[in-house]
């Protein structure tokens, strides 16, 4: 598996563990909702900026998104 869909890969799992909707993510992000979808399906690259706040709304962090050992933090 190529990096950029094993990274939408966990994006998608850690958005829905979040219990976050597409929409209400890309608010949280400050970007489209369909931005985040190709995100979420390896069709956009993206920049560090975007992952760092990808990794802000889902308290994570960004070196576990590439690890494959993503995992929510909660109360953070």
């Amino acid at each position: 598996m190529d990096l950029r869909r094993q990274l939408a890969d966990v994006l998608r799992q850690m958005r829905r563990e979040a219990g976050l909707t597409q929409r209400d993510a890309a608010r949280q992000l400050g970007i489209s909702q369909p931005a985040l979808a190709r995100l979420e399906n390896a069709d956009l690259n993206t920049t560090l900026d975007t992952l760092t706040r990808v990794c802000r709304a889902l308290r994570c962090d960004i070196g576990d998104l590439f690890s494959g050992k993503a995992r929510l933090r909660r109360g953070r």
